[in-house]
């Protein structure tokens, strides 16, 4: 009697807080209908209670080191309001997007997604394009294809769900589009951008890019309508109107712009309480430094998962509980361990014909073509060995 009290507690509890996670246990194998197939009734009560239409628009969010997928959906005053939350079963690689083919990075940006995105036919159950690479990629001559949020639990850059959450995901760009929505915005991030994560993460070779989308992520969280997104000078620039005549390209200057007044007063009020808030972060952080675990150190924290099931089934646990807070110096030895045992591997796969596991790459090895694209690339200057000092690996300017 005390389990059943309990499980009605959480059960209620999830759903006053706007979450949908009771797909993840869903058996789907019997569903026949799965492109057809209605969300389920308390979704559609919850709707009603929150005042949004069926077919209204939707935007989707992603949020990497969390693992979390949300679902925001405009209710009749045309500002949307969040309606479902589902885990990410795995995603791939490490915070920070996707660069070129092959990485295994998931991408992070502003994607706008069509009805041609959604693939009913995908070898993983169901599937929705994220449209990577989009215009911000492609000026900044990023690679890669078929980058995807797809059901199955297994990712090589993709976003992987649960067949159960995506066949939820699926119904609501579906009944979406059929309500007349054109293009839904995909936002994803590395992370909340709060001033704590923010700070937490002012360390890491991807800051700079990491900035530019916090403009984005700050402008959603004041209007709560997703912004308008336009590329210039290669850069995301958001609700932006150009002066009359001009344009925007991608890989052009920028042209003369401005910001609608009535948003600039709200962040001007929004940006004082971050920088207040960000400022304390930081004396909170000193002299540490955020270690981003690598996609083997996030598998095995859930590697019983996967006992008993298909060799596909790959999940990946949370970025937060692998990753930790560092005195600089640790992380720094930490780096040259894992230099060492890379210059080891290549040195042995030279010797050999026999195939070495690589180990994954340092982070601040991955930064380099990001930081080509989002800020000045850091010094050179040598330490007397020549390697460059950590501080220089790790900030950029």
């Amino acid at each position: 009697m005390a389990n059943r009290q309990f499980i009605a507690v959480m059960l209620m509890a999830a759903f006053l807080a706007g979450c949908n996670n009771s797909s993840d246990v869903l058996d789907v194998s019997g569903i026949k209908d799965k492109v057809d197939h209605p969300l389920p009734k308390e979704i559609l009560n919850r709707m009603a209670a929150k005042d949004m239409p069926k077919n209204s628009p939707i935007m989707i969010r992603i949020f990497k080191e969390e693992g979390v997928l949300e679902i925001w959906k405009a209710k009749t005053n045309n500002r949307f309001d969040k309606i479902a939350e589902y885990s990410i079963c795995a995603w791939s690689g490490r915070l920070g997007p996707k660069v070129k083919e092959g990485d295994r990075q998931a991408p992070e940006g502003f994607y706008p997604l069509t009805r041609a995105n959604l693939n009913p036919y995908s070898k993983y159950f169901l599937a929705i394009n994220t449209g990577y690479p989009n215009t911000y990629d492609r000026a900044n001559a990023r690679s890669g294809s078929n980058l995807m949020i797809h059901g199955a639990c297994s990712s090589s850059g993709c976003y992987s769900m649960t067949d159960a959450q995506i066949l939820e995901i699926f119904g609501f760009a579906r009944d979406a589009f059929a309500g007349g929505q054109t293009s839904i915005q995909l936002q994803a991030f590395p992370f909340r951008m709060t001033p704590d994560n923010m700070a937490r993460h002012r360390m890491s070779p991807y800051i700079g890019f990491w900035n530019m989308l916090k403009v984005g992520y700050d402008q959603f969280e004041v209007t709560k309508r997703p912004p308008e997104v336009n590329v210039c000078e290669k850069k995301y620039v958001f609700n932006q109107q150009p002066a009359e005549g001009s344009s925007f390209s991608s890989t052009g200057a920028c042209p003369p712009m401005s910001t609608p007044p009535a948003l600039s007063a709200a962040l001007a009020d929004y940006n004082k309480t971050y920088d207040v808030a960000y400022a304390k972060a930081l004396r909170k952080y000193d002299g540490l430094v955020w270690y981003d675990p690598t996609e083997a150190e996030r598998k095995a924290l859930v590697a019983e998962q996967r006992k008993g099931r298909d060799l596909a089934y790959a999940p990946t646990g949370s970025a937060l509980k692998a990753g930790k807070l560092m005195k600089v110096e640790d992380l720094e030895a930490k780096q040259e361990a894992q230099e060492q045992a890379d210059e080891a591997t290549a040195a042995l796969k030279a010797t050999t014909s026999v195939p070495v596991p690589q180990l994954p790459p340092p982070q601040a090895q991955a930064a380099a073509p990001e930081a080509q694209t989002t800020a000045p690339a850091p010094s050179d200057v040598a330490d007397a060995d020549g390697k460059k000092p950590f501080w220089k690996r790790w900030f950029t300017k």
